[in-house]
């Protein structure tokens, strides 16, 4: 691995891809420790510490500890993943949207993007008004004493909000165009590295204050461990379809004859469907918790039942809904009758697809059913568990799967840009 990343390096454009990565995410952190104006960090930090195994903690997570802080990055890149679920559903939902998508090439996606743009500055003004009456109601003096009743300082703080989760989003944007993987991952996979270090301090402040046994540590590092194992072994699974092209003569020369296979990904979407399941699984709970309501169902939704039921049932939904995206078994098999090629067992044409369509969706569910496994156990055993310092570990496990479906996408994506230059790759 250590000899693919010299090779790596050696090559210009892969090395100012992999440059310009580092340097977006170097930005995003420097504006993670820029406050806003007119808040009293401190007293917004011990509330949010106060709070930190609820959904704000899971907001801060992602948000790499700039949402406790107040930080011009606090909404981070979720505005721009509602807007993006949004926008995608709405495709399905809206002929002319569809079309736009599908019909109109380029063009038609240039302009879904910039819609998904404008819905995400409507979303960060709406979370970012939501935020700020969140310090203005709550029984903490966040907002300093000369700026609590002035209108000015809530237009500054909504409008800062919102221009930070603008900014997130184009910054993402730049890395999914110009650097290496995608960028709205890369933001989250960023965010999350971040608060390791803090993560790990607490663990091993709880295990000498005597409020988490050594034992209990041992095994969260066992079970963490595991599920990394497990993540990165799902994620190479594949199932092949056998694929045989017939012979054909042309002039005096025959061409075909030769089988090979039709790859399809267990995990076909990725982290995806966590992210896009996460964010609207918090949002009643997020609602409750901006309007005041930070007591109650509010303070425990992420640690719930009902939350790890909707939590599960909208992975699986994303998970069909990107493989839908991703994967027109129609398309493959016309581009397989067009070559020459056909499943054995099956006609060319209808029969294939169809038999390609049942394949697709055995393999989706599987892997639905994974990601919804490694997502809401933890939750589980944070809701039932009676040590304190467990409360969080829902939170923990949702960001290992992050973080390690990131990583495997953007090796991958290296890994590809690597293979066209016959280096050899690093999961060879």
């Amino acid at each position: 691995m250590l000899q693919t990343l010299r090779n790596a390096w050696r090559v210009d454009e892969i090395r100012r891809k992999i440059l310009f990565t580092l340097l977006i995410i170097l930005l995003f952190r420097i504006g993670n420790a820029v406050p806003v104006p007119f808040v009293d960090v401190a007293q917004l930090q011990a509330y949010m510490r106060y709070m930190q195994n609820t959904i704000f903690g899971l907001f801060d997570v992602f948000s790499g500890g700039a949402f406790s802080n107040a930080t011009i990055f606090a909404l981070g890149i979720q505005p721009y993943i509602n807007a993006s679920i949004i926008i995608q559903l709405l495709c399905i939902a809206i002929p002319a949207l569809e079309r736009l998508s599908k019909d109109e090439g380029e063009e038609g996606r240039k302009k879904i993007a910039s819609i998904t743009r404008y819905s995400t500055v409507a979303i960060g003004l709406l979370q970012g008004f939501g935020y700020y009456m969140l310090m203005k109601n709550s029984n903490y003096t966040i907002l300093r004493a000369d700026a609590s009743a002035s209108i000015w300082a809530a237009i500054v703080i909504i409008l800062t909000f919102t221009s930070g989760s603008a900014l997130v989003m184009w910054l993402g944007e730049q890395i999914t165009e110009h650097g290496i993987g995608n960028g709205i991952s890369m933001i989250l996979f960023a965010g999350i590295v971040a608060r390791f270090p803090v993560s790990i301090g607490q663990t091993i402040s709880n295990i000498s204050a005597g409020t988490l046994p050594w034992w209990v540590a041992a095994l969260m590092f066992l079970g963490a461990l595991a599920i990394v194992i497990l993540i990165v072994y799902v994620n190479d699974a594949e199932r092949r379809i056998p694929v045989q092209y017939a012979k054909r003569v042309v002039g005096r020369k025959m061409y075909g004859g030769q089988s090979t296979h039709l790859p399809m990904k267990v995990n076909m979407s990725g982290v995806m469907p966590i992210i896009f399941a996460q964010t609207i699984a918090t949002l009643p709970g997020t609602i409750a918790m901006f309007f005041g309501k930070t007591d109650g169902w509010a303070s425990t939704w992420t640690n719930s039942i009902i939350y790890a039921v909707v939590y599960f049932a909208l992975i699986i939904f994303f998970a069909y809904f990107y493989s839908t995206i991703q994967f027109n078994p129609i398309e493959v098999a016309n581009n397989l009758k067009k070559n020459g090629g056909y499943i054995p067992g099956f006609r060319p044409g209808k029969p294939t697809s169809e038999f390609i369509q049942k394949v697709l969706n055995k393999i989706t569910l599987f892997g639905a059913i994974y990601l919804g496994i490694i997502a809401v156990v933890p939750i589980l055993i944070s809701h039932f568990s009676s040590t304190a310092s467990l409360t969080g570990l829902s939170l923990g496990g949702t960001s290992i799967i992050i973080v390690v479906g990131v990583a495997l996408e953007t090796v991958r994506a290296l890994e590809g840009q690597m293979l066209m230059r016959n280096y050899k790759g690093f999961l060879s």
